[in-house]
């Protein structure tokens, strides 16, 4: 019998393909459950809340995992950080996973942040966390757009083609653009995504931020429910996954 842990991580996308594990490079997954065996001499079967590509970040993905006995949850923290080093990733916080708790299934709200360094000259210190746009961004324009987006509908402009979601409706329950000095952020929240959907909607309101695109514009992109009717998708670099949202208690 296993004791399930409720883990929040922080990770630097640039050094993984990201969260799942495959054949070949090196996943967020199988750092930690690498990390995992060698801490507790067994394998460990996880979760997360979301699976993130290659080049994504999170500041707060929420998994679980299974152990094979009882630990204390600081002990699980530490062991599995010292265990990873020196990927770039972190475990926040480790408890004991509420009965029944599941990171992808039991989650109610998931939240994004996509950040666009809006700036003549590129970023350095920041080259691999941000999209860099040079031309002028207007957040207002964007924000008329983004208005378009948010509610029920059928996201089919805005879905990767290799999406495996069963049905393109998606709730977006807010999306908001702001200016924070010399960044844009984007941050987005809903029940669930489609597969790409954040960054292919964040390239379609970059169109409008220019000027290529009317507000209107993404009104009728969305209305056409073809991903050749929508804007370029945004880079994975200025992507994070920001947090999510289960029951209390």
């Amino acid at each position: 019998m296993t004791v399930r842990y409720k883990l929040t991580l922080e990770y630097d996308g640039a050094g993984f393909i990201g969260w799942q594990r495959q054949a070949v490079g090196v996943s967020v997954q199988s750092a930690l459950e690498d990390a995992a065996l060698k801490f507790s001499g067994a394998e460990a079967a996880t979760g997360a809340a979301g699976r993130t590509d290659t080049g994504v970040h999170a500041l707060g993905m929420v998994a679980h995992i299974d152990l094979v006995r009882a630990y204390d949850p600081d002990t699980v923290r530490k062991a599995l950080n010292f265990y990873m080093k020196p990927h770039p990733v972190a475990v926040l916080e480790a408890s004991p996973a509420p009965e029944g708790f599941h990171a992808r299934f039991s989650a109610l709200e998931r939240r994004y942040l996509y950040r666009i360094f809006n700036h003549p000259s590129p970023p350095v210190l920041d080259r691999h966390r941000v999209w860099w746009v040079s031309n002028p961004l207007d957040e207002a324009a964007m924000t008329q757009g983004a208005a378009h987006l948010i509610g029920h509908h059928d996201f089919s402009t805005f879905r990767a083609g290799d999406c495996q979601a069963k049905s393109p409706f998606k709730t977006l329950d807010d999306l908001c653009v702001e200016r924070c000095g010399h960044e844009i952020h984007i941050r987005a929240r809903s029940r669930s995504f489609l597969h790409r959907q954040v960054r292919n909607m964040v390239g379609t309101l970059k169109m409008v931020g220019e000027g290529r695109w009317q507000p209107d514009d993404v009104k009728k992109a969305l209305i056409a429910r073809a991903r050749a009717a929508g804007g370029p998708t945004a880079p994975p670099q200025g992507l994070y996954f920001a947090g999510v949202s289960y029951e209390e208690g």
